[in-house]
């Protein structure tokens, strides 16, 4: 009976650690997504520089898309800036930006000195449509297949080894299935 008295939170103890290992080996930029293989959240927004033109999810259908959630308040979002203007100039699918609860000037004014690199900018001023792809934080970005569904999510800055090993190739595989 001793014995027990003394294994008994030795047990628990171990288990605690497993979970801890477990949960420090664990990738925080790969958050599980809902969307992942269902159709992307309907949407329509007016145009960061132009109030009177919008976009729905519905436009966007007929070619696999990135959907790159920014806003200029964002450290990060200037960091991965540059691998955004390069990966929009490579043409392997448009690049959508989703400025998030940002300011409007602002972001206007962010784009015209880093450059913009998306096909169109929608506005997202309260959050709503982000909140809908799950959201949580910006920088993230998506890739969309040509019927809308939504097929990866990336949680964080872009890096070049991201881009490189999981967006082009999963670009590459959407284009090619016609």
């Amino acid at each position: 009976m001793k014995s027990l008295r003394f294994l008994l939170p030795l047990g628990i103890l171990a288990v605690l650690l497993a979970f801890l290992g477990v949960g420090l080996g664990l990738n925080p930029r790969e958050v599980p997504s809902p969307l992942i293989g269902k159709p992307a959240p309907d949407f329509k927004l007016p145009q960061l520089d132009d109030t009177s033109q919008a976009m729905r999810r519905d436009d966007l259908l007929g070619k696999p898309w990135v959907l790159n959630v920014w806003a200029s308040w964002c450290g990060p979002c200037r960091t991965e800036h540059p691998l955004v203007v390069d990966l929009a100039r490579r043409k392997l699918a448009p690049v959508i930006g989703l400025n998030y609860k940002d300011d409007r000037v602002a972001a206007n004014k962010w784009l015209a000195n880093l450059g913009n690199p998306y096909h169109a900018v929608l506005f997202d001023a309260d959050g709503r449509t982000g909140i809908d792809f799950g959201v949580y934080g910006v920088p993230e970005t998506f890739v969309i297949d040509k019927q809308g569904i939504v097929r990866m999510k990336h949680v964080g800055p872009l890096t070049p080894e991201v881009i490189h090993d999981r967006i082009e190739p999963l670009l590459r595989q959407l284009d090619a299935r016609g």
